[in-house]
């Protein structure tokens, strides 16, 4: 009988750039049970299992599988069989020679190949090429792969995707015989609905983070919970239910009682000679109790730390080299305004912000004739104007950064873009009399 192993993730973090997709997660997975991994889609679950399986390295932490990296296990195919997707087959391969590839690889005996398409019901079409195959399928044909090496730890993504109903109930009794045999049964998913009705521990992850780790029973409360209780003679359970002390609400579905499981409320009745016409514990949905969670309204104390304490914290950035103008150099760089109330000008590289382009002319009126002599001339080079960058002048600067700033920067030289072609951009300017051209009727349009 295969031997399941504990996974542990301790303080796994992962950054794709200035993205964190797993951040601070510190998880224990026991076997001997089916642990359902729920998160809303991008929460980080694919990217926790890739770390798992050594898919991808950690920006800091560890997940081990037995105390072992995945890299450092003797025999990987036989201690861990992982199903990450249903789409990594070659569609001109066979279902049986599917699996012979990676039993041959792994110095797994092919006999194992029809057991495991046998045991996912496959052995019917095991000689039919992939190609054909169905979603549901290919779900089967993933978990044969899973199964290939007999392991006593199976990680499988999203495995119900697919499926038809006949395939899901399958599916749930088959996790279920696994966590029996003290395998270890690792299952990420978002139907809430068939993890409550297959696993019965979980790891609820959201942006990144851990906000739940336990039973499902673990969820909620006990005084959130309720039991409805009601009778053709409702008088009678009300004064049987006052008389035992247990305090209730009569609504119009029945009894509310609170602080009494079911058991206890149909063991009053009884006592009573009381004919009872329904009894059931009444409580906040999985549904709602995970989006509580996720979006942090609810916080247990399992998670590692809040929702939204997490999205508070800021974002790390590199410290920009010498020399880079930033904002933040503009604001301890920009000169004080001068003492006859006339500002600078220009501050190098960076605009000096909320400044009033009239305060110049308060300052120093301009005459008519300085005036119409500014506009007249014919030559003169444009007034600089400094404008604040709208990008983050914080972020590193790439080679492709610094070839588009080569580009563009002789289009801001005074004798204007180089000529297309070595001809000479006086040469190159189209005549604006070639520009005139006559109409239909004669007439001239520009």
């Amino acid at each position: 009988m295969p031997e399941g192993h504990v996974l542990e993730f301790t303080g796994v973090t992962k950054r794709f750039g200035a993205v964190t997709a797993v951040d601070d997660f510190t998880a224990r997975v026991d076997p001997g049970v089916v642990t359902g991994f729920l998160g809303p889609n991008g929460a980080g679950k694919t990217t926790t299992l890739r770390l798992l399986l050594g898919l991808i390295s950690p920006t800091r932490g560890s997940a081990t599988i037995g105390g072992r990296r995945y890299a450092q296990l003797s025999h990987p195919l036989q201690t861990v069989g992982a199903a990450l997707e249903a789409s990594s087959f070659h569609p001109g391969r066979t279902a049986a020679n599917h699996l012979r590839v990676y039993a041959q690889a792994s110095g797994i005996p092919v006999s194992r190949v029809d057991e495991a398409l046998g045991v996912v019901g496959l052995a019917d079409v095991g000689g039919r090429k992939v190609g054909g195959f169905s979603l549901g399928m290919r779900q089967r044909l993933g978990l044969a792969y899973t199964l290939l090496g007999d392991p006593g730890v199976l990680v499988l993504d999203e495995p119900a995707n697919g499926l038809d109903p006949e395939g899901i109930r399958w599916l749930r009794g088959f996790l279920r015989d696994l966590a029996r045999q003290g395998r270890t049964v690792l299952v990420s998913s978002h139907l809430l609905a068939e993890v409550q009705q297959t696993a019965e521990a979980l790891l609820i992850i959201s942006r990144g983070r851990l906000v739940f780790q336990g039973s499902i029973g673990d969820l909620t409360a006990a005084d959130e919970y309720a039991t409805v209780v009601d009778s053709p003679d409702r008088d009678a359970l009300a004064a049987a239910l006052t008389a035992a002390g247990l305090s209730h609400e009569v609504l119009r579905s029945g009894l509310t009682v609170r602080g009494a499981d079911p058991a206890t409320v149909g063991a009053v009745a009884a006592a009573a000679g009381i004919a009872l016409s329904a009894l059931q514990r009444r409580g906040p949905a999985l549904e709602e109790v995970f989006l509580d969670l996720v979006n942090g309204v609810r916080v247990h104390e399992s998670a590692g730390a809040p929702v939204a304490a997490a999205e508070a914290e800021p974002v790390p950035t590199e410290t920009p080299e010498p020399g880079d103008s930033t904002e933040v150099a503009d604001a301890e760089t920009a000169p004080e305004a001068s003492a006859d109330g006339e500002p600078e000008a220009e501050v190098d590289g960076a605009a000096v912000a909320d400044e009033d382009p009239r305060a110049d002319a308060d300052a120093e009126p301009t005459t008519d004739e300085e005036v119409e002599g500014e506009a007249g001339a014919e030559g003169a080079e444009p007034e600089s104007l400094d404008v604040a960058p709208t990008w983050d002048a914080g972020q590193p600067t790439t080679e492709a950064d610094l070839e588009a700033d080569r580009f563009f920067s002789q289009y801001d030289s005074p004798d204007g873009p180089p000529a297309a072609d070595g001809i000479p951009e006086s040469e190159s300017e189209s005549d604006p009399e070639a520009d005139t051209h006559s109409d239909d009727e004669g007439g001239e349009q520009r």
